[in-house]
């Protein structure tokens, strides 16, 4: 991250929170995030407070992970896509633009999830649609 390029907002709490340009892309990552050297923050996307970002991961451009989501190795967040909070995106998964993850959920390793999806969760910690393996 370019520390000399620090981007502040206040949460309607009078919270301060700050974020950086990530080098690879120039996406903004939260000082807290962890966000891996070799992951890719595409422009105008969103890496939020205690969120995690693997090596070889990518954000695309306004992709957002919020509070506590994880986005493990490999694996692809699409064009406008939304990783709500404490959501996990598996090793190697492909979810497409504009698809809506739910809080807690978890999409697992190597699934591909089409373009627009939303996944709600009725629970925290709920596999997204049954399908294998959890990502955690």
């Amino acid at each position: 991250m370019d520390k000399r390029k620090c981007v502040e907002f206040e949460e309607n709490d009078g919270t301060l929170l700050r974020y950086f340009h990530h080098t690879n892309g120039d996406g903004l990552v939260e000082v807290t995030a962890v966000v891996d050297p070799t992951a890719y923050i595409g422009p105008s996307a969103y890496v939020d407070r205690g969120a995690r970002v693997e090596a070889g991961a990518r954000v695309e451009s306004e992709g957002w992970v919020e509070d506590g989501g994880v986005v493990r190795c490999g694996a692809i967040v699409g064009t406008a896509a939304h990783v709500g909070a404490e959501a996990v995106v598996g090793r190697g998964a492909r979810v497409g633009a504009r698809t809506r993850i739910g809080a807690g959920m978890r999409v697992p390793r190597n699934a591909t999830l089409e373009a627009d999806t939303v996944l709600r969760a009725s629970r925290p910690g709920r596999r997204a649609q049954g399908q294998g393996r959890s990502a955690a």
